[in-house]
């Protein structure tokens, strides 16, 4: 089986116009892959190389709503009179997201399913001020191809 490539260190362009440096300490977050990020396979795809479905178990979902403080909203507002990237909330939806998951991966396993397919995100604004972020899926189980 392929293993998962290592998160690798983001690239900032220096000399894209209009491009903004992330502040120091900015961690991106790695790319939502299989590992040990989350405790079962989260994927997009409809099947897995290599797998089979042994049993579906239906569709299962994570939530979360955020909002930024107060302080942070204006540092935002702030940064946004420049243009470019808000890092602030960037790092808010890559945090939403991975919560969302994780809170995905703990509803499939109350099923017993050992992974997600056709994994899907969902956002929304609420009231201008928070952040709503979906994620779901299909709960399976799944088990080698070459198992009889």
């Amino acid at each position: 089986m392929n293993q998962p490539m290592p998160p690798q260190q983001p690239h900032y362009p220096q000399q894209q116009p209009g491009f903004q440096q992330p502040p120091p300490g900015y961690q991106q977050q790695p790319p939502q892959q299989p590992g040990p990020q989350f405790p079962i396979l989260v994927s997009t795809m409809n099947d897995v190389p290599g797998h089979r479905v042994a049993r579906v178990f239906g569709e299962v979902a994570g939530l979360t709503v955020r909002s930024r403080g107060l302080g942070s909203n204006l540092a935002a507002g702030f940064r946004s009179l420049g243009g470019g990237e808000i890092t602030e909330y960037t790092q808010l939806l890559y945090h939403s997201r991975h919560e969302a998951i994780m809170r995905m991966c703990q509803h499939a396993m109350s099923f017993g399913a050992n992974g997600i397919l056709a994994m899907r995100f969902d956002c929304n604004e609420i009231a201008n001020t928070m952040s709503e972020v979906a994620a779901y899926g299909t709960a399976v189980l799944l088990e080698p191809a070459d198992k009889p």
